[in-house]
This record gives C-alpha cells, structure tokens and sequence, in this order.
C-alpha cells in the first residue's frame, strides 16, 4: 500500500502554471473598469466599446488554434513559456498604445496569449496531476482567472479618479514575468514525452510527481498504450467515430460556457448598471462583488468537483444559475427607480455568478482535457478552446446591441433559458470522470456505446 501524501512539487506544478489563468483573468476583466474611461476619453458608441472588448478574444481564438499543434510539437511546457513573453509583450504595447488602433492591435496580441493559455495550461496541468485531485488542481485555473478578475476590478476602482488606464493594463507584465520564469524549472508533461518516445524522462518526471511507492512503471504502461499517433496530434483524427462523444462533450460544454451569460456580467457589469440608473462608483463596487463571488465559486467548485464530482456539480448549481439569471431578467422589467428594485438586481447578479461559477466555469477548463483522448488532446482542446472564445466572442459583440434592441430583461431572460438548454445538455452527455484516470477516461470511450453510461460510478 502506497502512502497517500502527494509531493510538494505536485502543488508547484499545478500553482506556477496556473499563473496562465491569472493573467487570462485579468486582462480580460481589465476591459471592465477601463472601459468606463475609454468611451468617454476616446468618443466610443455601443458598437465601438464592443470592438475593444471583443479583438481580445479573436486573438484568443488564433491563439488556441495554434498552440495546440505547436504542444503536439514542442510540448506544453514550452508554449506556456512562449505564452508568458506574448502575455508580457502585449501588456506593455497596451500600456503604452498611443490610440485607438494602436490598443486595438495591442490587446490582440493579449488575445493570443490567453487563448494559449486558456488551451495549454489546463491539458498541461491533467497531465501531470495525480488523478484523485487532478480535478481541484485543474480548478486552481479557474480559481486564478478569478482572482485575476477580482484584482483587475479592484484595480479599476482603485485607479477610477486618475483615469489610469495604461497603468491598468502595464500590471500585468508582473505575473507574465513570473509564469516565464517560474515554468523554466518545471517539468514538460510525462504523457507529451512518451508520445515522443522519451519513455526514461516521463518515468523520471512521473517520480517525482507522485506518492512514495506509487507504481509509476503501470502508469507509464497505461501511458503506452494509449500513446498511438500521440506525437502527431493530426487534426483529421478528430473524425474518428470513437472520438466523437468526448468531442461534442468538450465542445458543448465550451459553448454553454459562454452562452449561459457569464461574460455578458463580466465585461459589462458596470456599463449595464451605470446606464441602468447606478453611480459610476456604485457600479465600480459591484464590479468588484462581482470579482468577489467568482473567487468564493472558484474556491467551492474546487472542492466540489472532487468531492461530489463534475457532473453532480453541475447539476446541483447550474438551476440556480438559471433561476437567478431569470430574477434578474424580470427585476430589469420596469425601470430601476427603487431601492428594493436595485437590491434585487444586485443579488441576482452576485446570485447568478456563485452558482454558474461553480456550475459552469469550475468544470469548463477540467471537462476537456479530461475526457479527449491522449492521441488527439493537443488540437482536439484547441478547438474546445476555439469553440469557447468563439461563442464569448459572439457575445462580446452582441451583449450591449441586444440590450439596445430587446432590453435588458428580455436580454437576460434569453441567457436563462441558455442555462436550462445547458442543464438538458448535461442531464444526456456528460461522464462523471472523479478518480479516474485519463487512461481509464479514454478505455471506456474506446470500447464505444453510451460514454455516459460507461463512465458511471
């Protein structure tokens, strides 16, 4: 019997990568508070402000399509490095961008590391993770791009008097440097090294990640021989009719992700509530409730996702997701000319973003990596990741235009019926993968049937 304590080094990995998500975090929340600046300093319609929040994430979709063939290529730990120096050189163009265009250009260039990031740190992290709580330190990313939120809306209050944006966006350099450098004394992933025949090195590193008297050798023989075609990661392997159940699961997943609301309050939270009768200070605060709650759900889907499992997770949370997106809808009905009014509009939206936290953001960079198989994770997670910045871009771009077009209530009262679409969507497809191994994961999805079925406690 093999001792239960995991090494040190394990919650290293896990908490120096997961940096990629505190980055992703904030330089997509930065957007909130800077915006309020932005389009007065700068003149910006509806349309305009859309555009400045959204070129992040059409970086974000070039971003995830090529790391995924560059870690098939290079491995993981060196695109996660490369995504540190993008983080760091988009960051400091942003600062310093002398106009519009020119921010334009430069939070594009944000985009392409957060979509590696948000595509390479998670798979980077399944793969080194010891399976019993491979699910909390998966979730540590989902955590940090709260926390990273959370401090991007504090720096917007904070900075709110003096206009600073520029200073908004050069923090961010400091946690890119940190991810660069930390990741140069991290391992490259053991399952990436076996996939390229360099079975001695994965064995080391599988050493130093797991238990005292583990038995690394059988994991290094379940790595085998699910390692076919591994080193290729082929794009056109994605047709294979034993692959398609996981990819309609991670693919769902990262569409309902997204249009379940989550980045509509994200991004727009203050300019929603400013336009909807708030003080600018008002909204700023909220903003940072916002921040608040995500952290509280990053720090509860952490453990639940081991405890109770992904899927129970995401039933247990996702109807409140769904009821309080709609409380919210209805509170938006008339004006919000009352204080009564105003308390329920804010507590469906610190309502709505605890329970789709931990219903939908905890699971959604876990899910996928999880349950791809080890032949096609690099692109298959890449077009997941796709797929989530795809439909985030959709309503970046669409979220104030609708709000225009239908109104808030009508607005809101569509994502709530995206929260019980996404709720059938689970209730059908998804596996329960607490405690197994991605080995495991990918048997039960080879023999073929119902992978639901098959992956049932």
């Amino acid at each position: 019997m093999h001792s239960s304590r995991i090494p040190a080094a394990v919650y290293a990995v896990s908490a120096v990568s997961a940096l990629g998500g505190l980055l992703f975090g904030y330089d997509t929340g930065i957007i909130s508070g800077a915006l309020l600046h932005l389009r007065e300093d700068l003149g910006l319609t509806s349309r305009e402000q859309e555009m400045v929040v959204s070129v992040i994430l059409l970086g974000a979709m070039a971003g995830a399509l090529v790391s995924g063939r560059l870690a098939a290529r290079h491995g993981r730990r060196k695109v996660v490095i490369a995504v540190a120096v993008v983080f760091a050189l988009g960051a400091g163009a942003a600062a310093a961008a002398p106009g519009v265009n020119s921010l334009v250009g430069a939070r594009f260039v944000l985009g392409l590391a957060v979509g590696g990031a948000s595509s390479m740190v998670p798979v980077y992290i399944a793969e080194l993770a010891p399976a019993r709580i491979r699910g909390r330190l998966m979730v540590l990313f989902q955590l940090m791009v709260a926390i990273g939120q959370l401090i991007a809306y504090l720096c917007g209050w904070a900075l709110a008097d003096s206009g600073g944006w520029r200073t908004m966006f050069a923090l961010a350099v400091v946690p890119a440097a940190a991810l660069g450098v930390g990741m140069v004394f991290l391992p490259e992933s053991p399952r990436w090294l076996v996939g390229r025949g360099r079975t001695d090195q994965a064995l080391a590193v599988l050493t130093r990640l797991r238990p005292t008297g583990f038995d690394v050798q059988q994991e290094i023989t379940d790595i085998e021989a699910a390692a076919d075609g591994a080193a290729a990661g082929r794009w056109r392997d994605l047709g294979r009719r034993w692959v398609r159940p996981a990819l309609l699961v991670a693919l769902g997943i990262a569409a309902f992700s997204q249009l379940t609301g989550i980045n509509a309050i994200v991004y727009y939270a203050p300019t929603i509530l400013v336009d909807a009768g708030f003080g600018d200070s008002a909204a700023l605060v909220t903003g940072i409730g916002i921040g608040v709650m995500l952290v509280i759900a990053g720090i509860v889907g952490a453990v639940a996702v081991d405890r109770a499992g992904r899927r129970r997770t995401m039933l247990w949370f996702l109807p409140g997701s769904a009821i309080a997106m709609a409380v919210l809808g209805l509170a938006f009905l008339g004006p919000v000319d009352s204080s009564a009014q105003r308390w329920t509009v804010i507590i469906a939206l610190f309502g709505y973003i605890l329970c789709n936290g931990i219903g939908m953001q905890a699971v959604v960079w876990l899910i996928g990596p999880e349950i791809l198989p080890l032949a096609v994770r690099g692109p298959a997670t890449s077009l997941a990741t796709v797929t989530l910045w795809g439909f985030d871009l959709v309503i970046a771009l669409s979220a104030l235009t609708a709000i225009k077009a239908i109104g808030q209530s009508g607005t809101f009262l569509i994502y709530a019926l995206m929260n019980v679409a996404c709720i059938v969507f689970v209730v059908a497809k998804v596996p329960e993968t607490r405690g197994r191994s991605l080995e495991t994961i990918e048997s039960a999805l080879r023999r073929g049937g119902s992978f639901r079925k098959a992956l049932e406690p």
